[in-house]
């Protein structure tokens, strides 16, 4: 499944409507009638994001997502409030109590979708995030303070012509006044990426000297190393549904309507920007934290992955992780094939060259939320979380190919075949009874049968070959 929603909506036919839309996109739904309703079932069924009626017959949806967002346990899961009786005022508040998006009835599918798929985007990063976090404070790593104050942000407006730019930048200062805002166009967008500090934000037309253009600058964007976590919010006309839902997909964190000389649209984005800057820069302390608070200790200095220090805390967080939401993970172990032949007759400085080299095979076939970590001299641990075995599988071949495929190149220039044998096993699930350990003794096991059976292979664990 893509992910769970709770829809809430006290009519039962609105609530139908939608599960039949999201069904169809894969997404595993549930219902609630009443605001206490959702607040019981956000508890109890751990959703991945809540669609949120305005009119409930108990109390109105915004306070229900005032609720969500003052609790700690929920204070990160997505919440659209939608109504269809939309106002300013009602826009304006939602936003303010701290829901993630607007958006109105009757829902059109393309748009809707995509603010989906992106909000799902934003809460899989959330995850992954706070559990490579929790893993650092299980091992004893303080985490950092953050400042007293936050600085002003730094943002740049990129409109078709700068007396548009100069009109968002003057309606916005309205409303964000501490902040820094620029004028931008294309260029001096992307050479602002470079500087240190880069900004925090950019507000970009969908539409610049040509039709799209801001949609490819924001994938120029999106691929630099200083603007890759930037928020980038993109300014659409409001009949612009496909190049909403274009612009969504190729990664933008929010959308706005372009007329941002327009006080109301201007506060809008205002307050939409703040709460993205906020996640950004929550963001970005954690990424730091485990960059520095952990390279010494849990990195494998030779590869660069996670080494087994922190790989088995991570996977029991994953692990526990996954009996909550009962969706399964997967877990590899990986070896290299016949490597002592290597150091043997190249020296261990080919050997090392291997390993680098092995490291950065596996990172590139992998999605970013996968773990990767080096456990043995040769050995290689890969664990997935929300993965089917049949997905799992998929990956483990590709693996074998993109080992087998290109010769490695050693120090002298040498080249040599080398292959991986891979062992693989699931686990977790709404019924799971094997502990992690056990995960990874199957995947251990179902190696050693790859290997029995002439390696360069991947052999799935089966219950009771043991």
């Amino acid at each position: 499944m893509a992910g769970k929603v709770l829809i809430v909506d006290d009519v039962a036919t609105n609530r139908i409507v939608l599960k039949v839309k999201l069904s169809g996109a894969r997404y595993e739904t549930v219902q609630a009638g009443t605001g206490a309703q959702a607040l019981r079932l956000v508890a109890q069924e751990c959703p991945d994001l809540v669609l949120l009626d305005v009119q409930l017959p108990d109390m109105s949806g915004i306070e229900v997502c005032r609720r969500l967002k003052a609790d700690p346990a929920t204070a990160h899961l997505p919440v659209i409030v939608v109504t269809a009786f939309p106002s300013p005022e009602t826009r304006l508040e939602a936003l303010r109590c701290g829901a993630d998006d607007f958006i109105l009835k009757p829902f059109e599918e393309l748009t809707l979708l995509a603010r989906l798929r992106s909000l799902m985007r934003m809460r899989e990063t959330d995850e992954e995030l706070r559990l490579r976090e929790n893993t650092c404070h299980e091992l004893g790593f303080a985490e950092p303070a953050a400042p007293p104050v936050a600085p002003p942000a730094r943002i740049g407006l990129v409109a078709p012509d700068r007396e548009t730019c100069v009109a968002w930048k003057n309606a916005m200062l309205r409303f964000l006044p501490n902040d820094f805002l620029r004028v931008l166009d294309y260029q001096t967008a992307l050479s602002a990426a470079a500087e240190d500090p880069p900004p925090d934000a950019y507000v970009i037309a969908a539409d610049l000297a040509r039709p799209g253009e801001g949609l490819r600058l924001m994938s120029e964007l999106r691929s630099r190393a200083g603007s890759r976590h930037a928020v980038i919010c993109i300014g659409v006309r409001e009949a612009a549904r496909e190049t909403s839902a274009v612009a969504l997909d190729l990664g933008a964190s929010d959308l706005t309507p372009v007329r941002l000389a327009d006080p109301a649209f201007a506060e809008e984005a205002a307050l939409r920007l703040t709460a993205h800057i906020a996640r950004k820069r929550r963001h970005d302390r954690q990424r730091e934290r485990v960059a520095d608070g952990l390279r010494l200790a849990l990195v494998d200095p030779l590869t660069g992955l996670y080494n087994r220090r922190y790989a088995m805390p991570h996977v029991a967080r994953l692990a526990e992780r996954s009996r909550l939401s009962g969706r399964n993970f997967a877990v590899m172990v990986l070896d290299l094939d016949r490597f002592k032949m290597v150091n043997d007759t190249y020296g261990h400085g080919a050997g090392d060259a291997v390993l680098v080299e092995v490291a950065r095979r596996l990172s590139a076939n992998l999605r970013q939320v996968d773990l990767v970590a080096r456990v043995g001299g040769e050995e290689f641990l890969v664990a997935m979380p929300e993965c089917t075995l049949e997905g799992a599988r998929i990956v483990a071949e590709r693996l074998c190919r993109v080992m087998e495929e290109r010769p490695f190149e050693l120090p002298d220039g040498t080249t040599i075949a080398l292959t991986v044998s891979i062992g693989l096993a699931l686990g977790g699930g709404p019924a799971a009874t094997t502990t992690i350990d056990q995960v990874i003794h199957q995947a251990d096991h179902a190696l050693m049968g790859s290997k029995a059976e002439g390696r360069n292979q991947v052999k799935i664990y089966q219950l009771g070959a043991a």
